[in-house]
């Protein structure tokens, strides 16, 4: 019986190209997203009889135990990985935030990740080798400026991969996170608190590099059939990563060059 994986954040980005890679794998794919013409779009480039569509809001805990419930029966009872992956990018600095943007990113990047933890737990018991994966970030290694709330909110999620994975070991669950530094999706298209500049602007400008969505799409890969219980991916990451294990006391003095607003 083929292997099946559920997306959130499907529509774009990550989501669509780890959809891509696991569907050209032989898995079978439910992608969910607010978005339904992206999540047409990604079911259209994977072939709609390799993939389960809905729309859902990862802040709406019936949403989730509806959407897992109606994919475990399109997939034959199989929930083989659960991809935590939808999220949303705010920043700047925190004076400066709209204060319903601070509550929307802790609401989708934390509390959407917990309840996906929740109602997917069950269908991931009853598949036989099952993993988790949850999209972290180079910001859950370290919390620059103008990151405050982001960063927050992926310290943790990565502090329950570490809490999960642990727990849930005699569950026969993994649970991994993958840690990217920056990727050209629309999350980049966000205007921080109190600048001119898009995100994808800023990173441009402080001359740091995209790391392809491809990449991280395998990445995921990595985390659910490896052993690792956070996937480090792109350059800038991978960087910060070694930084931190052997040189933590350089880690604050780092100040990417900042871009003219």
């Amino acid at each position: 019986m083929r292997k099946a994986i559920f997306i959130t954040g499907g529509g774009s980005g990550i989501g669509r190209a780890t959809a891509e890679l696991f569907a050209k794998r032989g898995w079978f794919v439910g992608l969910a997203d607010l978005n339904p013409t992206g999540l047409d779009e990604t079911a259209r480039l994977i072939a709609p009889e390799k993939a389960f569509t809905v729309k859902m809001d990862v802040r709406d805990r019936s949403q989730w135990r509806k959407a897992l419930a109606d994919f475990v029966v399109a997939s034959g009872g199989r929930l083989d990985v659960l991809f935590n992956n939808a999220g949303v990018g705010h920043g700047g600095p925190f004076a400066l935030m709209d204060e319903d943007k601070r509550d929307l990113v802790i609401d989708v990047n934390l509390k959407g990740v917990i309840n996906g933890a929740e109602a997917g737990l069950p269908h991931l018991k009853a598949t036989l080798g099952s993993c988790l994966v949850n999209t972290c970030s180079a910001a859950g290694l370290y919390a620059g400026p103008r990151m405050s709330v982001y960063a927050a909110s992926k310290f943790g999620v990565r502090a329950l991969t570490d809490s999960l994975d642990a727990e849930w070991e005699d569950e026969g669950v993994k649970v991994r996170s993958i840690m990217p530094s920056f990727i050209d999706t629309p999350l980049l298209d966000n205007v921080a608190a109190g600048s001119n500049l898009s995100g994808r602007e800023h990173v441009k400008a402080m001359g740091l590099e995209f790391t392809p969505v491809e990449t991280v799409a395998e990445a995921v890969w990595d985390a659910v059939h490896g052993k690792k219980r956070h996937v480090v991916v792109g350059k800038t990451a991978k960087r910060l990563a070694f930084l931190l294990r052997w040189a933590p006391s350089l880690v604050s003095r780092i100040r990417p060059k900042q871009p003219v607003e």
